[in-house]
């Protein structure tokens, strides 16, 4: 399905549009896209349709918004934009989501237009940043819009791509940012994944960046096959001919393995594993005899990629060929020149190109940026045959394969296990199908127990992947807008946002609900209207004694369950006492008070009918009382069936003689609650008691109270969307003014200073610089203190982190006590921006400027038990490269300056140095 939209009415439709070679004029013989025509004369293929198309709205003047399928192509658009923007004379900026994506990209455009028209900028690398194309982070771009960079200037288009990722919680705002903020004059060039509301976010397009032509393509280039692996076996996930339907033999297998696979406890057997997946070699044998490698199994667990590997080398798997092996390790030599062979063998060399030899390899954010570069290339060489990857590898880098393989469907998200969602099935397995190589892609998930076809078929169908706005101010935003148009134009500027533009959207539904209801309520209150007095007052009271009725029937439960707790905890190993209902209902004995040092008493009781297991208040409708009293054999032994024939014998001769009716009648009495019985006089008292209608009137009066608080909850929820946005804009000023970052319309100095600082933490950082905290710190101690607001562990845990001694101690305990100042303030304004700071990468960073060793580094990070793999390492000091640098330029003649350009310039040695783009 393809579809076209554009705020012009007279925009052209996808169906039957011609080929560029076809567009021209039949009088002149011309070319009705010049550009176009000459543009896609330099590709040995034929645009597809939806690529002709979105070129020519470019060509027209027109910004597009694309959204398709991984590996449709829709990267064309954008390279065309670069064309056009050579061609006109005017500058293209072309933004990706994260630097991986900017290298490669940066590559491509130089193998086309030239290392001298192509540069590159992304945070800790920069290339050539006055050429006329520029590949850069979107982060890069949004800094220099609120700075006003020289580099906008002849500023003509802007490429997005991967704008999907404006959904991501934690930097998605950045794409919005960026979208409001470009001058009217840039064409804005929107790539994006499949989502369900591209209409919608056109629309939002049209009203920030004026014309704009939206076109969806729904087509893969290369079909998907859906297959699950189960044991040895590989099944079509769909029946013949369907797109929806399970295939029953599947359905029927997997059935029979979970069977299979169910812990086995009848006649004393050991329980099986639960695990009756095939191994990873196995899994990449199967595929290979298929003929789907090259593939990636998608692993969401750097330690599972890195586990997967391993499996596969010890099984003994290898891929590739004497010659193709010669080839690996030359690339491999190449690329890995400039490291100096200390640090490769700290960074598990060998065993990594034995891996890529054999054609294997793992790639996750835990590598250096030269390593998965390498691998990458491998993959796109078809040398590397099977790679385990976590899932940032679906980020658009290109490593297309024939296969994509998942062994699970959920994933840490940061905070707990969560399934995958349809969207982010459809990105992984969209890498499946090398187009012009394969006939057609396959995506498979190995089955365990527990996985049901049913859920897969469901991730594998659903077409509905809603892009949601992410979008929130944050301070070193609010700064720069105040800065740069004031207080109010800065809020109005927010409600253009595309988190308002659809927070708007809902609350139109739910005002026309909030009007509905209103019409039905009035109805009501006509139809509940009496002629003897206000009914209303009626119902009132009648909805006070409910109320009050069900409040004392609470908290008479409330203080049954608790006697009844209490009444547990006093029994005594032989009492005999009767149990009211369930299904052990009757008289049983004690053989053990069950007491808890915390928590309610259970006791293990034996019944008339032998019976053993343990009660809780929860099996007492009121206090237990103990009939009589039984003696129970010291070493009674309640899982013997003789012994507990016994102790039953012995409980049915005891209660004969009991009269347990007098112990079954023993209740509480409740007097009336006073304020129930001022109620009911009071309803007796009225003169709508009398109406012969009273309880027609009632039913009414029951619709219009339940249709009220509905009503009253949507106009909740209507209040709570409109301008929430700048509401919370308003609020963050308020804490900013508040600190004196502000003065009325005015940013301060120190507002001026966190205007220029880009970080998760920025409010940290410029209360860290506003109160000198690091003032007095040498180089190595401010790499330290500084990475604390940098540096989050992936799993934090509470507990204790070691830091250096002395200064550095004391400025992290300085800054833990501004994080804390600060929390309080935001909690006041209802805020919630800033993490706290985490001291778990301050030894390594302070070893690495003293100048140690990447082994000594590494090796006392893991001693002391915060393991730190390479490529976290390198990413986490490029980071604080990052930061230093901003402090440095912040700062600018004082001391602070020069103490943190040399802290950078300590950092930046060694593996940092020469990992060069990444």
């Amino acid at each position: 399905m393809r579809s076209e939209c554009s705020s012009q009415t007279s925009g052209r439709s996808l169906d039957g549009v011609p080929h560029p070679a076809e567009h021209f004029s039949a009088a002149r013989r011309e070319p009705t896209y010049p550009a176009l025509a000459d543009f896609a004369g330099g590709y040995p293929f034929d645009l597809d349709p939806f690529q002709v198309s979105a070129c020519e709205a470019l060509e027209d003047g027109r910004g597009v918004l694309v959204a398709a399928p991984t590996g449709a192509g829709k990267t064309i658009v954008g390279e065309f934009a670069v064309h056009l923007a050579l061609r006109l004379g005017r500058k293209c900026f072309y933004t990706t989501p994260i630097k991986a994506l900017s290298n490669q990209k940066y590559a491509d455009l130089v193998a086309r237009y030239g290392a001298k028209n192509v540069g590159l900028l992304t945070g800790d690398n920069a290339f050539n940043g006055d050429a006329p194309v520029v590949v850069m982070t979107t982060e890069v771009l949004r800094n220099m819009l609120y700075v006003g960079s020289k580099g906008l200037r002849d500023l003509g288009f802007v490429v997005m791509d991967e704008v999907h990722y404006l959904a991501d919680r934690f930097r998605g705002g950045v794409w919005e940012e960026v979208i409001i903020h470009l001058p009217e004059s840039v064409t804005l060039v929107s790539l994006s994944a499949t989502v369900s509301n591209a209409e919608e976010f056109g629309d939002w397009l049209v009203t920030v960046r004026g014309d704009t032509t939206v076109i969806v393509e729904e087509h893969r280039p290369v079909p998907l096959s859906q297959h699950m692996l189960v044991g040895r076996r590989l099944f079509d996930l769909f029946a013949s001919g369907t797109e929806r339907d399970v295939e029953p033999e599947l359905l029927r297998y997997t059935r029979d393995q979970a069977r299979f696979a169910e812990p086995g406890l009848r006649r004393g057997r050991p329980p099986r594993s639960r695990h009756a997946g095939p191994s990873r070699p196995a899994v990449i044998e199967r595929l290979d005899r298929e003929g789907l490698l090259p593939a990636i199994t998608f692993i969401f667990s750097r330690v599972g990629c890195d586990a997967a590997v391993t499996q596969c080398l010890r099984a003994g798997l290898r891929l590739t060929t004497p010659d193709e092996r010669d080839i690996i390790r030359n690339v491999v030599q190449e690329r890995t020149a400039d490291i100096a062979d200390d640090d490769l063998r700290v960074l598990g060399y060998w065993e990594w190109l034995e891996g890529l030899e054999r054609g294997i390899a793992a790639h996750h954010a835990g590598l250096i940026s030269t390593f998965k570069e390498t691998v990458e290339a491998l993959f796109v060489l078809g040398l590397v045959k099977a790679v385990f990857a976590t899932e940032t590898l679906a980020l658009g880098i290109n490593m297309p394969a024939r296969s994509v393989a998942l062994e699970k469907l959920t994933k840490w998200n940061g905070e707990t296990h969560v399934d995958i969602t349809p969207g982010e099935y459809t990105q992984l397995t969209g890498r499946a199908g090398r187009r012009g190589i394969d006939i057609e892609g396959h995506a498979v998930v190995v089955w365990t127990p527990g996985i049901d076809p049913r859920h897969v078929a469901g991730l594998a169908s659903t077409r509905t992947y809603p892009l949601r706005s992410s979008f929130r101010p944050s301070y070193n935003m609010a700064v720069n807008l105040v800065g740069q148009m004031g207080r109010e134009a800065g809020r109005t500027l927010l409600e253009s946002s595309f988190a308002q533009f659809q927070a708007d959207r809902a609350v139109v539904g739910l005002a026309k609900q909030v009007q509905r209801n209103l019409e039905a309520l009035e109805g009501y209150r006509e139809a509940m209207t009496c002629h003897l007095g206000n009914f209303t007052e009626y119902a009132q009271l009648r909805a006070q004694i409910k109320a009050r009725e069900a409040a004392l029937s609470r908290k008479g439960a409330a203080q049954q369950r608790a006697a009844a707790a209490q009444a547990l905890d006093q029994l005594r190993v032989g009492d005999l006492i009767r149990i009211p209902a369930g299904r052990r209902a009757g008289l049983a004995v004690v053989v053990d008070p069950g007491r808890q040092p915390m928590g309610d008493a259970r006791p293990l009781v034996v019944t008339e009918d032998r019976w053993a297991g343990r009660l809780s208040s929860e099996d007492f409708t009121s206090p237990v009382e103990a009939l009589a009293s039984v003696k129970v054999p010291r070493n009674f032994n309640p899982r013997s069936p003789q012994a507990r024939r016994d102790l039953a014998s012995t409980l049915r001769a005891a209660v004969a003689p009991l009269d347990t009716d007098r112990a079954r009648s023993s209740k509480r009495s409740q007097a009336d609650d006073l304020e129930l019985a001022e109620l009911r006089a009071r309803l007796r008292a009225h003169p709508c008691h009398r109406c012969p209608d009273r309880e027609e009137h009632a039913r009414w009066a029951e619709r219009y109270e339940r249709l009220r608080r509905e009503t009253d909850a949507l106009e909740q929820r209507v209040e709570a969307r409109t301008n929430n946005l700048a509401r919370a804009f308003d609020r963050v000023c308020a804490l900013l003014e508040g600190l004196g970052y502000f003065d009325g319309e005015t940013v301060t100095a120190d507002g001026q200073k966190l205007a220029r600082i880009w970080s998760e933490s920025d409010l940290l950082v410029a209360e860290c610089l506003r109160t000198g905290v690091w003032d007095n710190l040498d180089p190595a101690e401010l790499a330290a203190a500084v990475s604390a607001v940098v540096y989050e562990a992936r799993h934090p845990e509470d507990l204790p982190v070691r830091v250096p001694g002395g200064p550095i101690e004391e400025a992290m305990s300085a800054m833990a006590k501004l994080w804390a100042q600060l929390e309080e303030a935001e909690r006041e304004h209802r805020l919630e921006l800033t993490r706290q700071p985490d001291a778990g990468f301050a030894w390594p960073a302070y070893r690495w400027a003293r100048g140690e060793s990447l082994q000594r580094v590494l090796a006392s990070a893991s001693v002391e038990g915060g393991e730190l793999p390479a490529g976290d390492f390198v990413r986490w000091c490029k980071q604080l490269l990052d930061l230093l640098d901003q402090i440095a330029k912040v700062s600018g003649p004082a001391p602070l300056g020069a103490t943190a350009r040399a802290a950078a310039d300590s950092i930046r040695r060694g593996v940092i140095a020469y990992s060069g783009l990444g």
